[in-house]
């Protein structure tokens, strides 16, 4: 349940940290992903609606064609989206002809933003995409890297104002910086409950008040977030902990990959093993390449002992991987 106050305050937040890049006054915005999705409906509707900027809604991003043609249209200085959908835009050759100084303001939230699409999509653009985080559970914004143009850090930045975060151990015991750990959160944005299902709200609020996000995560000295990724797509090899977010980043940084999922599936000597679904940019990608390239930035353990070309990976409405449906 999120009340009046948990959004209304979730939008001051957020314009509180952007406003100094969005006017107002004749700034377009576009916004590709469905208003029924809660980052969609807070941070590119409701945040551009008390800025008072014009803002563009795409009925469907996936018609990449169509949406090229509305940066063509419009001198976009806004745009708020999922790593897939840069890394679309970032390889269509369209969009790279385009003139894309008016940009001053690109987030990307959803899922982990990586680090060769980022690259990928300054060299195009010349505009650094700022990484953000949330849940619906918290309306959804928790944090925003600074908007200072130093480009992908792998951060998911600070928080927003009046929010307090920590990093806490499946005893409820609060880490250090540099330790991995559970991400929890308190602030005016946090929800009130899960409607009707007070069990299921105890399950994720430590006695103390701290939302438990699901996320492992961790900070650094000054205060920065780093996500390792969902505590419940951890795999698990013969004891040791592998996060996909991190198996994903290597092998996206790959030039012949354009996309990949990575997952945990049974395996009767470690329990689990790595799996990577890959979409390729080249299709004179090997698997043995991969498996190449993955043993010379991966420990072993880490590396996928399968890989499966795909010509798609399934994706949510808002562009986001389906982990869940890699696995079934």
């Amino acid at each position: 349940m999120l009340s009046h106050g948990n959004l209304v305050a979730n939008v001051i937040q957020a314009y509180t940290w952007i406003h100094s890049t969005i006017s107002g006054q004749g700034d377009v915005a576009i916004t590709p992903l469905p208003l029924y999705h809660v980052f969609s409906l807070v941070a590119s509707c409701w945040v551009y609606l008390h800025a008072g900027v014009h803002n563009v809604l795409v009925t469907n991003p996936r018609d990449l064609p169509k949406l090229v043609d509305l940066f063509k249209t419009h001198r976009v200085k806004a745009l708020m989206g999922v790593n897939t959908l840069f890394n679309a835009l970032a390889n269509n050759e369209d969009f790279a002809k385009l003139d894309h100084s008016s940009l001053k303001l690109v987030i990307a939230g959803g899922m982990a933003l990586q680090a060769p699409v980022a690259k990928r999509w300054h060299a195009v653009t010349g505009n650094h995409i700022i990484e953000g985080y949330g849940l619906t559970e918290t309306s959804p914004i928790v944090s925003i890297g600074l908007l200072d143009g130093q480009g992908f850090t792998g951060s998911i930045g600070l928080p927003v104002p009046c929010t307090d975060v920590a990093i806490f151990n499946d005893t409820g015991e609060t880490l250090p910086a540099g330790e991995v750990g559970e991400l929890c959160v308190k602030g005016p944005q946090v929800m009130q409950g899960y409607w009707q299902q007070e069990a299921e709200t105890a399950n994720v609020f430590w006695s103390n008040g701290w939302l438990r996000t699901g996320d492992m995560a961790k900070l650094d000295e000054n205060g920065f977030i780093y996500i390792v990724d969902r505590k419940k797509d951890m795999i698990t090899v013969a004891g040791f902990n592998v996060y996909p977010n991190e198996v994903e980043a290597v092998i996206a940084s790959h030039p012949k990959v354009l996309e990949v999922g990575v997952v945990g599936v049974p395996n009767r000597i470690t329990g689990e093993s790595v799996m990577a679904y890959v979409v390729a940019a080249d299709k004179s990608l090997t698997k043995t390449e991969l498996n190449a390239f993955c043993r010379d930035n991966l420990v072993s353990y880490k590396v996928p002992r399968r890989f499966k070309f795909m010509d798609e990976l399934p994706k949510s409405n808002v562009g986001k991987i389906l982990r869940r449906e890699l696995k079934s």
